[in-house]
């Protein structure tokens, strides 16, 4: 969401902006100080420049991508079967499908599990016998891919840290959302050979339900601070478009244009599936073309239906490319030709950013949905690449007990953590504010310092975990756990 300079940001507390519609807002750092008391802010009083110039359309001015998320999904391990030996039969050993716990991502879902198949040229063949290599050490979360999941951790951790600092480089270092909805769309590809009806049915009711219990509490907040709720509030109920609400509450809710975007990822997969199986490689260069018509030619209108159609635009190489893992095209091409297009991809979406800060106001990739779809397609191509082509599934995890235990939280409460960190980051302000008025804690406590509101937000997010979510479980026709 972008405001002009007579604007602030506020998280509840002190001069509140006046709320646009649309779009996304990009998070700035915050003081904390005794001259600044219950009326400080969550991000500074600093005024947010203008993230685009005369010659740009204002329906680019949307909440950060790298909100997120949440959708991940679950990727599965088939091991090779290896031929019979003289001294002992050879036993193929299948790998759980692992669970997808956001959006998209989400990437925040987490189907049954399932047995995958062995296949004669997987790239881990479990043998028996004097001359069988030793077996590779596994995650003990029934066989999880870990490098999906560890790529899933970080993209929820830059997430928090992004709308912590406000880092405009932070984008460049981990394109979170492309990431994760690169994630959730191997998972969608996967799922899709079931049903396609019955896989849509089983995503909507794993995202909504944790979505419609954070919702109660973020709506009857705004009611309670002066919002009258129209016929807008079915958004609240499905969110097709950006739900509605005032400017107490647009720090929390500006996060769900991400679930938004991945519920007609989900909705559009039957057909996008289908027309990728028909032309793999074209399919997925072209899908970086609405972008740049959107960019240099019709521009979409400046309401729900733009904001859904821009974000969809942005990231549908990265729902792509996940499908592209998933049916083995990505093992097909030659490395010199992957590498180069997705460096020809990171040169330019980086170029574009930097080339036109004049014009948005920034090089936040999140402010420039050009720069963010190239950016993105280049970075997640070579993420994915390097899963297929090297079979990396980062097993080692499995040897450092605290970290991996640390891993299958984030992933199992993928959902949670994206809709609850913002809500953390606000009731973070009023209790820092409280320990100004504790001697002790102002001499010896850096209550100034972001880093110190960085780490409250997160201790607040393990509070947040355990206490709402096992609606994830419940959405998952599971018995609920405090933690996964």
């Amino acid at each position: 969401m972008s405001w002009g300079p007579e604007q602030q940001q506020g998280y509840g507390y002190g001069q509140q902006p006046q709320p646009q519609p649309y779009g996304r807002q990009q998070p700035q750092p915050q003081s904390y100080g005794r001259q600044q008391p219950q009326s400080q802010s969550y991000g500074g009083q600093q005024p947010l420049p203008q993230p685009y110039g005369q010659q740009y359309p204002p329906q680019y001015g949307q909440q950060p991508h790298g909100q997120g998320y949440v959708q991940p999904g679950p990727y599965e391990q088939q091991w090779q079967q290896a031929p019979a030996q003289p001294e002992a039969v050879a036993v193929a050993v299948t790998s759980t499908v692992q669970t997808d716990p956001v959006p998209a991502a989400p990437e925040a879902e987490a189907p049954a599990p399932e047995r995958a198949a062995a296949t004669p040229d997987g790239p881990e063949g479990a043998t028996s016998g004097a001359d069988a290599p030793a077996p590779r050490p596994k995650a003990k979360a029934g066989g999880r891919d870990r490098y999906f999941d560890a790529l899933r951790a970080v993209a929820l951790v830059r997430v928090v840290t992004y709308h912590t600092f406000g880092w405009a480089w932070a984008g460049l270092v981990f394109p979170s959302m492309g990431v994760m909805f690169a994630l959730a769309g191997t998972l969608m590809a996967k799922s899709l050979e079931r049903p396609a009806l019955k896989v849509v049915k089983s995503r909507m009711r794993r995202l909504l339900p944790p979505f419609w219990f954070w919702g109660v509490f973020v709506v009857l907040a705004m009611m309670i601070h002066g919002w009258m709720p129209g016929w807008e509030i079915v958004y609240w109920i499905v969110p097709v478009g950006d739900p509605p609400g005032n400017a107490w509450g647009s720090q929390a809710y500006e996060i769900l244009w991400y679930l938004r975007t991945y519920l007609w990822f989900v909705w559009l997969s039957p057909v996008l599936l289908w027309v990728f199986r028909k032309a793999p490689i074209p399919v997925l260069l072209l899908s970086l073309v609405p972008i740049v018509v959107f960019q240099f030619g019709w521009q979409p209108p400046w309401n729900r239906f733009g904001s859904a159609l821009t974000d969809i635009a942005t990231y549908l190489f990265c729902w792509l490319v996940g499908f592209a893992h998933r049916e083995g095209v990505l093992q097909r091409l030659k490395p010199a030709a992957v590498v180069a297009l997705s460096l020809a991809a990171l040169a330019y979406g980086g170029w574009y950013a930097f080339a036109h800060q004049g014009e948005f106001g920034t090089y936040d990739l999140d402010e420039i949905p050009l720069a963010q779809a190239f950016w993105s397609a280049g970075f997640v191509t070579l993420l994915m690449y390097f899963k297929a082509y090297y079979d990396v599934d980062f097993a080692w995890l499995a040897r450092f007990k605290r970290l991996d235990r640390i891993v299958t939280i984030f992933n199992g409460r993928a959902v949670t953590i994206y809709l609850w960190h913002e809500i953390a980051l606000i009731l973070a302000v009023p209790l820092i504010d409280q320990f100004w008025k504790v001697p002790a804690f102002e001499k010896w406590l850096p209550l100034e310092s972001q880093w110190f509101m960085f780490g409250i937000g997160w201790v607040l997010i393990w509070i947040a975990v355990p206490l709402v979510g096992w609606v994830e479980d419940v959405a998952a026709k599971k018995k609920p756990k405090l933690l996964p």
